[in-house]
């Protein structure tokens, strides 16, 4: 487990998670061209409960695109 800070629009917050997801998200804002704070942002606007379990899901959910049958 490691904890970062980042900046959600423009306000500090702690963010504690796995090693594997923060190396996972870093692999996707480099795809992207983006900052993991702007994608940490972005997650941030359309989650509705905890901020860790919102990043794991969008990273599960980028990595395996389609569906689980």
């Amino acid at each position: 487990m490691k904890k970062r800070s980042v900046l959600i629009a423009g306000h500090p917050t702690s963010v504690t998670m796995e090693d594997e997801f923060w190396e996972a998200l870093q692999e996707i804002a480099a795809q992207r061209g983006e900052s993991l704070n702007q994608i940490i942002t972005q997650i941030d606007s359309g989650r509705s409960g905890n901020l860790s379990s919102a990043i794991r899901v969008f990273v599960l959910q980028t990595l395996r695109p389609d569906p689980l049958v």
